[in-house]
């Protein structure tokens, strides 16, 4: 019987992958067109006379309020041209980054007929890491000087937790982050189950936009810190549970797993063992443990309020 029921599993996980890679044959063959924009270039290689050209093709860099003198100043400062020389050191062509965002931008347009390629800009904006991307529904700014590396002298003084994902695998990302807020609906974000899941379907979101990324680059974890969080899912979904967690309003749940942060905080020895945001990983267990047990798309996903998604996604996590 155990024999028949692993050629069962076995049978299942070969036609699941056999799908999986006609659909990503299908996905790939869309008509995509990306071209990026190099403002941090043009403005590398610009002289003061430059200055007109430069503001009629990307006037969203230049307020009408700041005298020309401001910029002309900055295309001399010494921050500005080391931000210049490093970007254009790491990222050289951006054929890599611009590949993986048609890729994003093809699957964005099979789950989403309406999805418009937007003007895709790279610029630098002084490492404010905060401030990475703009995404509307006709442009993306880029500031790429975020995405120099974890190791990277311009992040010394940042934190581990944040340095870490300031490299240029993350940057698509975030890019498809910024998607997944645009088309996700909540009415109310009020409960820690509430936060979780609303993290959960970003995940998951990103799970079918950028499956070519791994499951630790989509949360932003290193690898040793997914193993803990895929080995110890039970333990920490017991700790929500006993402790009364998941319909609390307690906002201080949300800098203890939700919101970035060096660890998790269960207020146990183990603390300082564990990543941070693990409400955000539990949520994303049960978006998937929902999409596997009901006939939804991932648009409806999206619009279905959290309750329901708990409700109906019969989460129990392995032990």
């Amino acid at each position: 019987m155990k024999k028949i029921l692993l050629l069962i599993l076995i049978f299942i996980a070969f036609f699941s992958c056999d799908n999986e890679d006609a659909l990503e044959e299908e996905i790939a063959k869309i008509d995509i067109n990306v071209t990026v924009e190099r403002f941090d270039l043009a403005f590398a290689e610009a002289k003061p006379s430059d200055l007109g050209n430069l503001k009629t093709t990307f006037p969203f860099f230049f307020s009408s309020r700041i005298p020309d003198s401001v910029f002309v100043e900055q295309m001399k400062d010494s921050f500005q041209i080391e931000l210049n020389n490093a970007t254009k050191a790491k990222f050289g062509d951006f054929k890599t980054e611009t590949n993986e965002i048609k890729s994003l931008f093809q699957h964005l347009k099979y789950y989403d007929k309406t999805f418009k390629t937007p003007r895709i800009i790279v610029f630098t904006n002084y490492v404010h890491y905060r401030e990475k991307l703009v995404v509307t529904d006709s442009i993306a700014l880029l500031a790429v000087d975020n995405y120099l590396g974890e190791n990277h002298k311009f992040y010394g003084s940042f934190p581990r937790y944040i340095a870490q994902n300031l490299k240029p695998s993350q940057l698509v990302v975030d890019l498809a982050k910024e998607y997944a807020q645009k088309q996700m609906f909540q009415s109310q974000k009020k409960t820690f189950l509430d936060e979780m899941i609303f993290f959960g379907k970003e995940l998951y979101f990103k799970d079918k936009v950028i499956p070519f990324k791994t499951d630790a680059e989509k949360i932003g974890y290193t690898q040793q810190q997914l193993e803990f969080a895929n080995n110890n899912e039970a333990m920490v979904w017991t700790e929500f549970v006993e402790n009364e967690m998941l319909y609390s309003t307690n906002s201080s749940l949300v800098s203890r797993f939700i919101a970035d942060a060096p660890f998790s905080k269960f207020q146990l020895e183990l603390d300082s063992k564990t990543p941070g945001r693990l409400g955000q990983y539990i949520g994303w267990q049960i978006v998937k443990a929902y999409m596997r047990n009901n006939d939804v798309t991932l648009q409806e996903m999206l619009q279905t309020e959290p309750i329901e998604i708990f409700n109906k996604s019969n989460y129990k996590p392995a032990k």
